[in-house]
């Protein structure tokens, strides 16, 4: 990659308004803190591009994502730039930093195994977070009220008093730990059904055993009757308790990946058409979004195309 010009230096103003771009998630929240317009900013940025030859920024409907390039020359600038800034009077960084922690909020397995792990990087540029974990609908509620910046949700929210865009789709699987599965005849399993598994002890994180009732009607076509033998209402425990040999569950693929991996546990079955849950990212829509609640919702959109 070049970086340099003919005569082999970069336009400082170029680079503080990458950086404030970079910093704030969007090219709105960027202007505001360089003091520039929205215009100016757009074209600061692509004669960047242009003399980097990299693009720098993904375009998504609200702020931007950077690319690999850009997260490089904001690691090689941010120090050089911010400590030219002090002694010139005027700290950006410090700017950014003062702002208030992004209220955010989402079922606690999403926000343990996905969401806070995208979000690490941030903290480093002065992001602060405040997270809170709860079920979808009560979560929303709180969006609403205004006790939340940014709700990701399992459910897709109703009304027009937020906005809601698709983040992320969770498949679901059928597991056990080995031991287990060693016991169940899964050749009959796939012809003839969940009759199979009905000595089988049930591991739910409802006593209405919500998850693995829309895996039978959804893959076995049929109506689960039973009771769980463990209810524990968190998807990590109902995790730990399968592969402990606690009997048999439905989880999120993306929660036991990793068990998956490691062989700690199986799937039974393997449908053509799994059930599928769309996770959204929310918010109350209008002006006025602090640059911090930009960037964490523009980073998590960026982070959930490799979920």
């Amino acid at each position: 990659m070049s970086d340099r010009d003919s005569d082999g230096s970069l336009d400082l103003n170029q680079l503080r308004t990458f950086l404030a771009v970079h910093r704030a998630g969007s090219i709105t929240a960027g202007a505001r803190l360089v003091g520039l317009s929205q215009p100016t900013v757009t074209a600061q940025l692509q004669a960047l591009e242009k003399r980097l030859e990299q693009r720098l920024f993904e375009r998504l409907p609200r702020g931007v994502a950077p690319t690999a390039a850009a997260a490089e020359l904001a690691a090689r600038i941010a120090e050089p730039l911010d400590a030219l800034n002090a002694v010139a009077g005027r700290n950006v960084a410090a700017e950014f930093a003062a702002q208030p922690p992004v209220r955010l909020a989402g079922p606690a397995e999403m926000l343990a195994v996905q969401v806070l792990p995208a979000l690490a990087p941030l903290v480093a540029e002065g992001v602060r977070l405040t997270v809170t974990a709860g079920l979808s609908e009560d979560l929303l509620a709180g969006l609403r009220a205004g006790h939340h910046d940014i709700v990701v949700s399992t459910v897709r929210p109703r009304g027009r008093t937020v906005v809601a865009e698709a983040l992320s789709d969770e498949e679901f699987v059928l597991v056990a730990a080995p031991a287990v599965a060693e016991r169940i005849d899964l050749v009959q399993l796939r012809a003839e059904g969940p009759v199979v598994l009905s000595t089988v002890p049930l591991v739910s994180y409802a006593a209405d055993l919500p998850i693995l009732r829309r895996y039978w009607r959804h893959v076995f076509g049929i109506r689960l009757a039973g009771e769980a033998a463990v209810i524990v209402s968190d998807l990590r425990a109902v995790a730990a308790a399968v592969a402990a040999g606690a009997g048999i569950s439905v989880l999120p693929r993306y929660l036991c990946a990793a068990q998956l991996d490691s062989g700690t546990l199986v799937t039974l079955l393997d449908p053509p058409d799994p059930p599928i849950n769309t996770g959204f990212l929310v918010r109350r829509p209008g002006p006025g979004t602090r640059p911090h609640v930009d960037l964490v919702h523009a980073h998590l959109r960026a982070a959930a195309r490799t979920w």
